[in-house]
């Protein structure tokens, strides 16, 4: 099958740091190109693919200082991705909704995944106007704002299967990855530690727009002997990290659309302690790959009882559901469907 995907801008696919979409486009588009497909990543200059890459950009738009208008190389690349419609049989995009008013005009099959949260307000009349455009949930969940959408089905993100290591013995340390944002909820996480009296070890970055409130509200509390604030960490450096991880933390407080760091810690064998939030209670089996939480109460008894799941069973559910192999799998059926139909509305959605 002849296949275009088509990332955002903002990171090199994969990314250097940080970067859950660009990530999972990556993992997406490689296991695709070992399985025999066409692929054509349209993505930045820096990006590393087996597939065909258009480079959009030189660089990741994150690490371009020089580039003043983020919107217009992103633009362009949509230009281009339409020009080249007729070369492919599917054209999966994963851009949010840049490209509706393109692929409305084009008959090339196409889908959208919808990576980001969608409880905001002004998408409501933008996906009553588009609702003609197929789109891919990757939680139950995420779907709860916009139910009227042309939701053609749910997959779940994948990691390569070898990506990470397990581990069947842990450390003695709590881990939190991801961003100081006040939606992440690392002060949480903090707290959990302290009442529990473990170390804890973020490895978080910090983009401008939270700079302010890293600084005001999470800063001060790193001045304890229990926390250790690492920064932003690479791919290579997470399965060190989450796997000599007695615990991931996940104290959340948004919708969040899936949490790939849920998997990646179950991928090393490691269990999750979850706020009961957007997608958590799909991909955390409570009691047996770690413990959805209702509050930092919950969450601290459930610390102290971490010593009561399997670290092997983590990883088997990852084995079992989460693995990019299985990603690619119900993609591929969705992208048949939609050369068998046309695309017209379909009923399915069971988060495979």
């Amino acid at each position: 099958m002849r296949i275009a995907q088509v990332a955002p801008l903002f990171e090199s696919v994969p990314p250097k740091y940080y970067g859950g979409t660009e990530r999972v486009v990556s993992y997406l588009t490689e296991e695709l190109v070992r399985q025999g497909h066409d692929v054509t990543l349209f993505a930045s200059g820096d990006s590393v693919t087996q597939a065909r890459l258009v480079a959009a950009t030189r660089r990741a738009l994150r690490l371009d200082k020089h580039c003043a208008d983020q919107l217009a190389p992103q633009m362009l690349m949509l230009e281009r991705v339409v020009r080249a419609a007729s070369s492919f049989d599917v054209i999966h995009f994963h851009v949010d909704y840049l490209h509706f008013p393109y692929s409305r005009r084009h008959t090339t099959a196409h889908l959208t995944t919808l990576h980001g949260r969608l409880d905001l307000p002004e998408l409501v009349p933008l996906y009553r106007e588009f609702r003609d455009m197929p789109v891919v949930s990757i939680s139950a969940a995420q779907r709860d704002p916009l139910p009227f959408a042309h939701w053609m089905g749910t997959v779940y993100h994948g990691l390569p299967q070898h990506l990470y290591r397990f581990r069947a013995e842990s450390g003695e340390y709590l881990a939190f990855i991801g961003r100081v944002a006040p939606e992440k909820r690392v002060d949480r996480a903090i707290a959990i530690a302290k009442r529990v009296g473990l170390p804890l070890k973020i490895a978080a970055k910090v983009d401008a727009v939270d700079r302010e409130y890293f600084e005001s509200v999470i800063e001060p509390l790193l001045d304890d002997p229990l926390v250790e604030y690492i920064g932003e960490i690479g791919e290579g450096e997470k399965q060190e990290l989450l796997g000599e991880a007695r615990v991931l933390l996940f104290p959340i407080d948004w919708p969040e659309p899936f949490g790939l760091v849920m998997i990646e810690a179950m991928a090393c064998g490691t269990p999750v302690i979850a706020l009961r939030r957007g997608s958590v209670p799909e991909i955390v089996e409570h009691g047996r790959t770690g413990f959805v939480v209702g509050d930092l109460d919950e969450a601290v008894a459930a610390a102290e009882r971490i010593d009561e799941l399997s670290r092997q069973r983590c990883r088997e559910v990852f084995e079992e559901r989460f693995t990019a192999a299985r990603m690619a799998h119900d993609y591929l059926e969705l992208y048949a469907w939609l050369l068998e139909t046309g695309g017209r509305r379909a009923a399915a959605a069971d988060g495979r």
